[in-house]
């Protein structure tokens, strides 16, 4: 029976969740936790910049809104902001009527009271923990020019003096909203889109890679915005709708022609990327996910399906390997593309000749007409074959040439956080991945597996107030797949870390012993990146997996600077010196 010891208050004593003979293959061993202050790099918490705004938008009428909303948009009552708004004159030919005196135009949009700019529309909406309309005096003394909310939020928006705009839903009108203040800015992009539950980072870099050859292009995703080569550090997968559309005028400013895009299940669900039509949806693969936010997989799947309906694309782009792909296919109500790495033989494009290697991986892509074309995953692992031939058949679907879209895929000089090289000297391969649940986990290692020599020692954890199914299953699949397991924290959050790694511990003890590895725990990540860096010797693969390009560390709220890049490539460091 798995049992946890309370730490008596010595650091130095081990928090015992399994006590067993150390150091040989299929024992499982607790390690003493470092000091951690020792071993915690000390700052501020990571912050978000924010989404940047158009230079200058043309007032839309809040009556316009109004109307399209179909409410009645009453006067304000409140004293005119002296803040300048963010405006440009109107053209003779602007669309819209103008409003009656003591009604103000609109210039931009925003959910967060923070964010708020003069002329903005400040969308109050309902939370878990608090409501908008709590912070519309905050809205309103940054020059708010009105507000959208709620019947809930109605009387305290209503409080200040501006014009209320009250719907029963606000949420799902921000996005039409938003894409009306700023003239519907996507219209003018080739906007691809790609959903899934892995490889929609790597696949979003490989579309972003073969889009350069024909255009300017944007990125948005997990990691990063991208507004030609200006980066942006991301909040979230997909940006909240009037923040997204907010982005698209930027980049038309900037002759932006094109954006790949990652698209969350939250997203479809929660509106994110209402206003929008995707010219191209990309669907990767579907596995157990976000399970605290979906009921079950069949929900996970319809999220994922709203994509590749009228509403939200023009064309599908669906990978039949994976079995919801191949009921995606089928059930999408546009037309779809299929394709498949393993050669499905239904699928209209097909990967032939596939050479895995350390670094890359070469191959024959085969489209419906016979053409065979050249291409080469930047990546190793066969997912990365997946991924290749997604973003060549997206682009390929977007009307750019297959063999030039494959080579600007091949230039493609990595993506951050996604079997991402350490390279310190050190006479073994040293990677950063960002597999955080099982089936990506179990990917990575057999990935890792075929290209390694000796042992392969693996760093993982699991985080807090996330989906709990998947920490037993992810603790057996490293623990089998790997010589070494070295179960560590990953972002706690509000949990008990120890908690966490007794639940992955459990999936571990449950692997026979003689097909488990070596296991070890530490609660402190940088101790446990150490201990696997340890045991590496020349031709051994060493993967820290989970965080990928994460740069903190959110430990009971707090979120301190970590980057798992960083901290590996220091303990090679310490180790070769």
């Amino acid at each position: 029976m798995t049992t946890i010891t309370p730490d008596s208050g010595n650091q130095g004593t081990p928090r015992r969740l399994f006590s067993s003979e150390a150091g040989a293959p299929g024992t499982l061993t607790a390690v003493p936790h470092a000091d951690q202050s020792q071993t915690t790099q000390k700052g501020g918490p990571v912050t978000y910049p924010g989404p940047p705004r158009p230079a200058s938008v043309s007032a839309t009428p809040l009556a316009e809104l109004a109307e399209q909303l179909g409410v009645t948009a009453p006067p304000s009552t409140a004293p005119p902001s002296t803040a300048p708004a963010n405006t440009a004159p109107p053209s003779p030919d602007a669309p819209g009527t103008p409003d009656a005196p003591g009604t103000p135009g609109v210039t931009g949009i925003t959910h967060d009271s923070r964010a708020v700019r003069p002329g903005d529309l400040y969308a109050a909406l309902p939370g878990a923990r608090a409501h908008g309309a709590d912070f519309v005096t905050q809205a309103a003394g940054l020059g708010a020019t009105a507000v959208l909310t709620d019947p809930a939020g109605a009387d305290r928006a209503a409080a200040t003096g501006l014009p209320v705009l009250v719907v029963d839903d606000p949420r799902a009108r921000m996005g039409e909203l938003a894409a009306t203040i700023y003239g519907h800015p996507g219209d003018g992009l080739l906007q691809i889109g790609i959903t899934g539950t892995s490889g929609k980072t790597t696949t979003a870099y490989l579309v972003e890679g073969g889009l350069r050859t024909a255009h300017h292009t944007g990125l948005i995703g997990t990691v990063e915005t991208r507004i030609g080569e200006e980066r942006i550090k991301s909040e979230r997968t997909t940006p909240e709708a009037t923040d997204l559309q907010a982005l698209f005028a930027v980049m038309r400013e900037r002759g932006v022609e094109a954006v790949a895009m990652e698209v969350s299940s939250h997203a479809l669900v929660l509106g994110r990327v209402d206003g929008c039509v995707f010219d191209i949806g990309v669907f990767t693969n579907l596995s157990p996910e976000h399970m605290e936010f979906h009921s079950d997989m069949e929900d996970y799947f319809r999220a994922k399906a709203q994509l590749f309906t009228p509403e939200r694309s023009r064309l599908g782009v669906v990978n039949v390997d994976d079995e919801y792909g191949r009921r995606l296919a089928k059930e999408a109500t546009v037309p779809v593309v299929t394709f498949s790495a393993e050669g499905h033989p239904d699928a209209d494009w097909r990967a032939e000749d596939v050479r895995v290697g350390p670094l890359d991986s070469p191959f024959t892509a085969v489209g419906p007409e016979g053409q065979r074309i050249s291409a080469t995953s930047p990546l190793p692992g066969p997912f990365n074959v997946a991924n290749t031939l997604a973003a060549l058949v997206a682009l390929a679907a977007a009307g750019l040439d297959p063999q030039t879209a494959a080579d600007g895929i091949a230039a493609v000089p990595g993506v951050p956080g996604r079997l991402e090289r350490v390279d310190a000297g050190q006479p073994y391969l040293a990677v950063v991945d960002y597999a955080h649940k099982t089936d990506a986990v179990e990917s990575v290692l057999r990935a890792l597996r075929k290209v390694t020599e000796g042992r392969v020692h693996v760093v993982l954890g699991c985080g807090g107030d996330r989906d709990t199914t998947k920490r037993a299953p992810m603790g057996a699949a490293v623990a089998r797949l790997a010589d070494t397991a070295v179960l560590t924290s990953d972002n706690p959050r509000s949990e008990d870390p120890l908690a966490i790694l007794a639940a992955m511990l459990q999936g571990a003890a449950a692997v026979p012993a003689h097909e488990r590895g070596e296991v070890v725990l530490f609660e402190d990540r940088a101790a446990a990146i150490a201990a696997a860096v340890a045991r590496a010797r020349p031709g051994d693969t060493v993967l820290v997996a989970g965080k990928g390009h994460e740069q903190g560390q959110d430990i009971a709220g707090v979120v301190r600077p970590f980057d798992d890049r960083q901290v590996l490539r220091e303990a090679i460091q310490q180790t070769q010196g």
